[in-house]
């Protein structure tokens, strides 16, 4: 049952620290702030937005520069929305591009069938349906959610009670009210 773990942790340019436990089976939303620092939160679970203090752990081993290579394969990383390489003129979130060139993002053999079977399960729209379900597919016990919308949250229950810890940064008030876990940033 996989746990990530946010103890004190303080991000360059937030004004007070971070600590929460997200457990297996269960939804938690990251809500307050700005959309663009909820997002920086999840980067930092990922390992891909520096620490200034306090430390993140996935079952109780720390993300550091020399586990990350272990523990980020164990999440799955859904942005908001796709950007095409070349658009971006001011700093943003890591895309998706960026996240799925790692290598252990790279080898997901998912035939066109079952990526369309999972798509349509999520409820959500095209674009949305397939950002989560090649997440999904990867099989990843943890889930990271950048700004669900509203139709795919019985899909992100279904995750949850399938044994996933299932993290979203959110301002949907559909979402932060199922959820069992609400985290103020």
């Amino acid at each position: 049952m996989p746990m990530l773990e946010l103890n004190e942790v303080l991000l360059s340019g937030e004004e007070r620290t971070l600590s929460l436990m997200a457990k297996a089976r269960q939804l938690t939303c990251l809500v307050g702030a700005t959309r663009q620092r909820r997002s920086r939160w999840l980067m930092a679970m990922l390992g891909l937005e520096p620490v200034q203090m306090g430390f993140i752990s996935v079952d109780g081993e720390p993300l550091t520069p020399t586990t990350v290579g272990l523990l980020r394969p164990l999440m799955g990383y859904v942005p908001d929305r796709l950007q095409t390489e070349g658009e971006v003129v001011s700093y943003e979130p890591p895309t998706v591009q960026d996240v799925f060139r790692l290598r252990a993002n790279r080898q997901l053999p998912i035939s066109n069938g079952i990526l369309a079977e999972e798509m349509r399960r999520t409820g959500a729209d095209a674009d949305e349906a397939r950002r989560l379900a090649v997440a999904v597919l990867l099989g990843r016990p943890i889930l990271l959610v950048d700004h669900p919308s509203a139709a795919v949250l019985p899909y992100l229950k279904d995750q949850a009670r399938s044994g996933r810890t299932v993290i979203v940064a959110t301002d949907e008030s559909a979402v932060i009210n199922a959820a069992d876990l609400v985290v103020e940033i």
